[in-house]
């Protein structure tokens, strides 16, 4: 059964940092593109940031560019979203997702295969 299980949400106040991880289960991250994407109250799902398969590339949102890190550890099958610098509008549910079939990743929830069940993450001022 294939898996993916994100964890490190929490309370942090504004300006403060967490780092999310999204951990694999029955297939391996490092042939898989990635998705962070985020959904607050009463708005739709966004991407936040991605990784392509073997690093091909990477890509950010614009809310988040210069504050957030996305890395991986291929020993842990793990993916990384170090959140720093944040702020209440970041306060969302946190899904991480893999795409299975594209070349690169892209922010777009339609091209995703598989989901995590989020993590939240509550930013106060």
């Amino acid at each position: 059964q294939e898996q993916l299980v994100e964890s490190g949400g929490g309370l942090v106040q504004a300006g403060g940092s967490l780092r999310l991880s999204c951990t694999a289960s029955g297939f391996t991250l490092y042939y898989t593109n990635i998705g962070w994407f985020r959904q607050a109250p009463g708005k739709e799902r966004e991407g936040v940031s991605c990784i392509s398969r073997q690093d091909r590339s990477i890509y950010y949102a614009d809310s988040v560019k210069g504050r957030f890190i996305i890395s991986r550890d291929n020993a842990k099958n793990t993916v990384y979203l170090q959140m720093n610098t944040l702020k209440p509008e970041d306060t969302a549910v946190y899904y991480c997702a893999a795409d299975y079939f594209g070349g690169s990743c892209r922010l777009d929830r339609a091209v995703q295969t598989k989901w995590g069940q989020g993590t939240q993450v509550t930013v106060s001022s």
